[in-house]
């Protein structure tokens, strides 16, 4: 479970930064970009290492 939530915060950051740099898909790629950070932190809090 842990190991997917890491794959879908790599994946939303991607997707983020492809957004970010084509300027065509709106704010919604932010929304993503804070569900991966929230992802991460999650994964960090529990103590696991990424």
């Amino acid at each position: 479970m842990s190991n997917l939530l890491y794959t879908l915060a790599v994946i939303l950051v991607l997707f983020w930064a492809i957004g970010f740099f084509a300027y065509s898909v709106g704010s919604i790629i932010h929304i993503l970009l804070v569900i991966a950070i929230v992802a991460v932190l999650f994964r960090v809090i529990q103590g696991r290492k990424l």
